[in-house]
């Protein structure tokens, strides 16, 4: 229930836009942009926190839907490669970020889509089945709305290699560490 909870609260906050685009621009008007950014972080800190907390306690005592094969841990571990150069660059724009249009969104796609493919829990499918059908939305519901600027470098002739080399840079220290110290799964190790 606490994963439950937290994906309610973190997806739910960034849907205001998807769903309630005017009344999240009333808002900004009535409070200002710092404070509205203020408190949508800070219901996204405790969404997030509520998520990890749930995830960590629903893995303690797993349902299994499915048992992927242990090869989809390759076919995960390929498709995660891409992911971070995607996140770097939706802040650094180049081709990368005019030829995805949304980078950031497309990394959570292949993220959720990656891990679906690897983990077969209730927890699991909850976590990033959630994240994917919130990412799916969010782009559709893009070519509807407004789209506001994402604060980041300036477009540039280097962003893309910025993009890719620091984004191989931490895939590479998330695979070797990182998955291990924040997750407590490495994933080359299962």
């Amino acid at each position: 229930m606490i994963l439950v909870l937290g994906l309610i609260l973190f997806l739910g906050i960034h849907s205001v836009s998807i769903f309630a685009e005017p009344w999240r621009n009333s808002m900004v008007s009535k409070l200002g942009e710092q404070p509205w950014k203020g408190l949508y972080s800070l219901a996204s800190l405790v969404g997030f926190v509520l998520i990890i907390y749930g995830y960590g306690q629903a893995r303690l005592d797993p349902t299994v839907i499915y048992t992927p094969p242990v090869w989809l841990r390759h076919v995960t571990m390929l498709l995660m490669l891409p992911v971070f150069p995607m996140i770097f660059a939706a802040y650094f724009p180049g081709k990368i970020k005019a030829t995805l249009k949304h980078p950031m969104l497309v990394a959570t796609k292949t993220w959720a889509l990656a891990h679906l493919l690897a983990n077969g829990t209730l927890a699991d499918v909850l976590l990033f089945g959630g994240f994917l059908a919130w990412a799916v939305v969010d782009r559709i519901s893009m070519k509807r709305r407004t789209q506001r600027a994402i604060p980041g470098a300036p477009p540039g002739k280097m962003n893309d290699a910025i993009a890719v080399i620091a984004g191989l840079a931490v895939y590479v220290v998330f695979v070797l560490w990182g998955h291990t110290w924040l997750i407590g799964v490495s994933p080359i190790s299962r």
